[in-house]
Parts: C-alpha cells; structure tokens; sequence
C-alpha cells in the first residue's frame, strides 16, 4: 500500500546492493582525510581480527535462542568485566512459544502425497549444521495448531498482493497461503493472510531474489560457492511488529514476574511455517496451470526463479495442505546483558547494543557479527582507559535478549528505564548484522548524518587499497536510511525520541549470498565466504568504537539539530507527492510552518554552537542538553492511530511494511486510508511536535532533573 515508505533493513533483512536518491547536503566531503589524534589511533590499533574471530567461533557455537542463552549472557558479562566495565544481567519475565512439532504434507488430487522434510542439509564441511540440539525451522510466536485446506500462492503476501488476488475474483477464505520472503515483514504476511479469512501461511525463500548470484548462472551452492544452498530455510517471528513490539502480554510497561498480563493483540491467530525453495517447489508446481496466471495477476515481484514453477494463483481442485505447527507457550525469563563505564557526567549516557540471541547455532552474521565487535570495543576502551582517559560521558553496553521474537529485551529495558533514558541519552548505537556482505550500510535519526559520514571517513576499508569506509559507502549507496523498527534501536527512537543509529554491511551483487536465519548463517560460512579473515568485522569496529568515543568525548556533543530541516523539508515534498497521488484535498500549511520554525530555531543554535568559548561551561552545557533532548519533542504521547506504541511523529515503521520506515507517518497513512479528517488531526498534531522541538532548541534554561539510578 505504502510505496512510498522509504526502504530500510533489518535484523532478518534481506540484504541487497541499493542506489538511492540522496538529499542529504556534502561539504565537500569526498575528497576530505582527516588525520587521527592519539586516543583514535590507541583506539583502532587495539583491535585484533584473530581475537574478534575467537569470540565469533564461541558465540556461533552455542544455542542462543531467546530464553535460553543464560551461560552465555553471562559470559558475554565476564569479558566486559575483564576489560573494565560494570556489568550485570536484566532479567524480564516474557512470554514466549518453542517449537514441538511442526509437519506440512501435501496431497494432491490423484492420492499422491508429498511431505517435506523441513530441515537444513547437514554439511560435513560445517559442522554446526549437524549439531543433535539444533533449533528446529518454526516461526517465533506463531499460533499452535492444526489446519487443512486448499492454497493459493499470494505473492509476497503484502496488503496490496491481497487486494489484487480478491479483484481478481481469487477465493482466499479458507485457504492456506503460500507466500514468498520480500516486501513486508513475514508477521504482516501472516497478518494479511488472517485478515482476508486464510487459516494458514507457508514463507520461501526464492531464489529469483538472489540476483546472478545462483546455482542458474553457474555458481556453485552453499558450501562448494557463494550461492544459496537450495535447502536452506529462513525462520523468524511472525508478531505484528508494526502495532506493537516487546511482550505481547504486557504492552505499554516492563514484563516482570508479578507484572499483569493482557491478551495477546499482536501475535497471529493462525499457524504457519517456513520452507526452503527446493522443498516448496513442488508445493507450486502443484498449482501450475490452475487459478490465474502470473501475467494475468501482473503482481510486482510476483514471478520468482524456482525451476519449472509457472508461479500461478491456484487453487487446485483437490490439493489440499496440511500444516502442523503445535508450539509450547510459557512464560520464562530473559536476560540482558548490560555493561556500565561512568563517565565524569553520569548525567549524559551514551548506549550501545546489539542482541545476542539467535535462530540457530550460529548466527555469524546476525546477530553475533555485532557481538563479537563489541567485546572488542570493551578492550579497546579499557586500553584506552590506562593512558588515564576517562570518558566524559558514561558508556552502557547492552546485549539484548529475545531481540529476534520482537525486540523484547531492549524493548523492555527501554519501558523501565524511560524517565531515566529520556533524561540522559545522548543516544543510542546499534550494530547488529555488522558483516553481513562488502558495503557499508546506516540507518539513522538525522541529526547523526553529519558524525556519521566524518567518522566513516577515519576508517581504512580492508577490501580496496587507499579507500575508507566512506568511500566505499559513498560510491555503493551513499543514503543514511530512516529508522523504521528493523532491530533493538526501536523503542529508543520511537518512544524515547533518542537519536539512534543502526550500521552494519550489506552485500553487493557478488558477494557470497547470507543465508538470512538459517543454520548456515555459520562460522564456517562467514570465515570461509563472507569475511576470512574478519577484516571486515575489524574495520566496523573501529568505526563504531570512534563514534562512541566522540559522542561520550567531544565538549559539545556531536549532534546536527538543522539536519533535520534538510530532512523534514524532504519529507514534506514526499508527502506532497503522496497527497496528490491520492488525489487528497489537504492543508499542509501549518507543517511548512512548522518546519520553517524549526530552521530558524536550528540555525540560531548552530550559530551559537559555533561561537561559544570552551571556558564557558554553562553555555555548552545548556547547548548539549538540548542537542540532546530536541527531539524528545517529536513524541507524541498519543501514538499513532491503532499503534499507540510509535510515538515518534517524523518517522515510524509503516502499518503495513513492518521495517521500512514511513515519514510523517500520522499523516501519510492516514491519506492513504482516504480518512482526510484523521490526516488534517495529523498535521496539526506533527506540527505542534515540530514547534515542540523548535522550541527546546531555543530554550537557554539549564535545566536541573533528577535522575534515577541505573
């Protein structure tokens, strides 16, 4: 529904090479090699490629599914500890479901019955593929049950996939859906399915994503080459992740032992399961000629490159599915792992997460990419730290628990801590896929932008002689995406109004493919294809090691308010595009307004940032608290219609995308449901938070608050 959404990735994303329009402004940056002051240069040259691989192989080695990885957030505790940080576990008390039995078989209309076997090949060359306590392929929270019917093949299952299959004159009410990975989070495929009367969903993976990088173009599969092993399956949570993210059963407050528990509104009522391509493909070839034709569905990416697969609706008359999918529900803990390194002003904080649990034994690239980097930025710091620096800023390591079911643990954490996070975050640093492929990759609030080029440009990229991380960026995708709710930094940026990032790598078209999920999102994989050698860990280490010492370094805090009018003046001219599109009679004159407040009141701030004197305390530190807290001001405590989680009014995960971000959200999907009175309360209400924020910029008051204790 809402093409507009700018495109943005995730925990399970599927990484791909993009080119984008950019509207962010350059000075002059290309060209630029800025030099390295001595606590830079302690800081990369205490990174080590050997002992990064070394925490790899031990993360990669273990099962970490949520719920279930107490030794290893206490380990994770341990080696924080030896490199000087306070550290301890966060324990919430969550609600989650684990896999019992899971079973589709297909029968077909002459009797012939075909029952995948749902499982990864296990590959002697990778040894944790064959490990006896691997996770089974399931969907996170998805309802226990069973269900029999005819299918039909839904596309890529988005809102507009069902819509187009229903004009179509397709009957979908009881059937089962067969749909394949792209476009929409897999949960909202799942929710779409259950809202047009489906009683079940089956996800693929289909090889046609995967570009000239397949078996088809003479590559050679997983683990002999670089293309996708035909049996590999993509798992994942199916929770309605763009209404609500955290515990279901506790929405809006933490999930402790005593804490009261609400229906679950935002896992689905119906089963469903993932498949790899090979086993699925004659699940479609079973449709082959029956229902309507690709062509005559016309759907965008409908056509995938499975062999022999014509890619037809269905369904067909006497094929029927059945899918098991019986689920253990529980209510069990979680722990986060939270590190602590106390600045001189404890009351400005800086956090960096990633989470630690994982799909599989493995997870190389997600999550554990990101793990073993920040083990690395521990000791780098601590070696810093005996030169007798000591941040001015405090530093809290975070590693997350039941990231991969909805971003439980971090979301937890944030609904505790709020008042207090409000109040001290400068803000939050996420590394989650931190190598995943050979471009480097940001999402970003934008009033980061600015650190985030300067920094890429301090960093050697070890894949191109003479060329840093900037280059490399800047040449393959060049945009600092929005912040939709792809992993941990979410409840940060949606309900707290905290500046956050997320970075990692994505793969360029001849990379080796990531196997998203999958047990072969291995360490045998990623230091044999993705990073021998864990050269590219190392370099996205050192460069989030750099931000992080600037941020909880520099005198004035490295934040750029006035980006956000280059930003929000985009936003409005997309927003204008949407409007007419729809052809919608809407007055967008008091967000202009707005907007153009905020200019004046931004560009007076970096006036004053620019001429103020290093001696006067009191100024710096009443422009670093707003440069901290301007953005508080774009959270509205009302949330957005149906979802009242995302408060953040500049930009939210859309309703029907799940990851990618949507701009001036409130209103733009309010045009796109034709409820122009909801969309005019939408302006009015972003307006006022954009005025909000303006005028928190330019405020002169020192404010004294009193902070909880962490």
């Amino acid at each position: 529904m809402f093409a507009w959404a700018i495109g943005a990735q995730a925990c399970d994303k599927e990484l791909k090479y993009r080119s984008h329009q950019r509207h962010l402004k350059r000075e002059g940056e290309s060209n630029f090699r800025p030099t390295l002051d001595q606590n830079e240069n302690i800081l990369l040259g205490s990174f080590d490629n050997t002992s990064i691989s070394q925490w790899s192989y031990y993360y990669t080695h273990g099962r970490a599914l949520a719920g279930q990885n107490k030794t290893m957030a206490q380990w994770t505790a341990d080696r924080w500890k030896e490199h000087g940080f306070e550290s301890r576990l966060d324990s919430y008390f969550v609600y989650m479901n684990y896999p019992t039995q899971q079973s589709i078989e297909l029968t077909l209309a002459n009797g012939t019955i075909y029952k995948p076997t749902l499982q990864e090949a296990v590959l002697e060359e990778d040894e944790t593929t064959g490990y006896p306590n691997r996770v089974p392929a399931f969907h996170g929270y998805s309802h226990s049950g069973e269900v029999s019917a005819e299918y039909v093949y839904v596309g890529r299952g988005s809102q507009s996939d069902f819509d187009r299959l229903k004009s179509l004159g397709i009957e979908l009410e009881g059937k089962i859906a067969l749909a394949k990975y792209g476009g929409p989070f897999r949960g909202l495929k799942v929710r779409n399915a259950q809202d047009n009367g489906m009683i079940g969903v089956i996800t693929f993976t289909d090889p046609g994503d995967d570009g000239n990088m397949t078996e088809a173009s003479g590559k050679a599969a997983y683990p002999k080459g670089p293309a996708r092993n035909p049996t590999s399956i993509q798992r994942g949570s199916v929770q309605f992740l763009s209404t609500y993210p955290g515990d279901p059963t506790t929405p809006g407050y933490p999930s402790k032992e005593d804490s009261p528990r609400q229906e679950k509104k935002t896992v689905p009522k119906i089963p469903s399961l993932p498949i790899s391509w090979v086993e699925a493909r004659p699940i479609l070839q079973a449709l082959n000629g029956h229902g309507l034709s690709a062509e005559k569905v016309n759907g965008t990416r409908w056509v995938g490159a499975i062999p022999n697969v014509t890619y037809s609706t269905g369904p067909a008359q006497g094929s029927r599915i059945s899918l098991r999918n019986l689920a253990r529900e529980e209510t069990t803990w979680l722990w986060n792992t939270i590190g602590i390194y106390n600045g001189t002003n404890q009351d400005e904080v800086v956090v960096v997460g990633n989470h630690r649990d994982a799909w599989m034994i493995g997870g190389a690239a997600d999550p554990h990419s990101g793990s073993s980097i920040l083990i690395e930025l521990a000791k780098a710091f601590n070696a810093l730290s005996k030169t007798g620096w000591k941040p001015k800023r405090t530093i809290v390591l975070a590693s997350w628990d039941g990231e991969e079911y909805g971003l439980i643990g971090s979301t937890e954490w944030v609904e505790e801590f709020l008042p207090w996070l409000k109040g001290t975050v400068v803000s939050y640093l996420n590394i989650d896929v931190g190598v995943a492929g050979t471009v480097p990759d940001f999402s970003a609030s934008p009033e980061l932008h600015k650190i985030t080029r300067e920094i890429a440009q301090k960093v050697t990229w070890p894949h191109k002689t003479e060329s840093t991380i900037y280059d490399i960026w800047e040449q393959s995708a060049g945009e600092i995406e929005a912040l939709g709710a792809q992993s941990d930094y979410t409840a940060f940026v949606h309900r707290g109004g905290i500046a956050s990032i997320d970075m990692g790598t994505t793969r360029a078209p001849t990379d080796p493919i990531y196997h998203t999920h999958s047990n072969y999102d291995s360490y045998y994989w990623m230091s044999n294809f993705c990073d021998p050698g864990f050269l590219t860990h190392k370099a996205m280490g050192q460069y989030l090691t750099l931000l992080l010492y600037h941020l909880v370094n520099d005198e004035l805090i490295p934040l750029e308010p006035e980006n956000y009018t280059v930003e929000m003046y985009a936003y409005l001219e997309a927003l204008k595009r949407v409007v007419d599109n729809w052809h919608a009679q809407l007055d967008l004159g008091a967000l202009e307004r707005a907007i153009a407040i905020f200019q004046q009141k931004s560009d007076n701030f970096k006036r004053l940032r620019q001429s103020v004197g290093f001696n006067d305390t009191r100024t710096i530190a009443s422009i670093n608290r707003r440069a901290r807290e301007f953005s508080r001001g774009f959270i509205s405590q009302g949330g957005l219609p149906g979802r009242e989680f995302y408060q953040n009014l500049i930009f939210a995960p859309g309703v029907d995308t799940g990851y990618m971000a949507v701009t001036f959200p409130g209103i733009t999907e309010a045009v796109a449901l034709g409820n122009l009175t909801l969309a005019a309360d939408y302006v009015k209400k972003t307006s006022l938070a954009i005025e909000a924020a303006a005028q928190i910029l330019g405020s002169d008051t020192v404010r004294r608050d009193s902070f909880m204790e962490l």
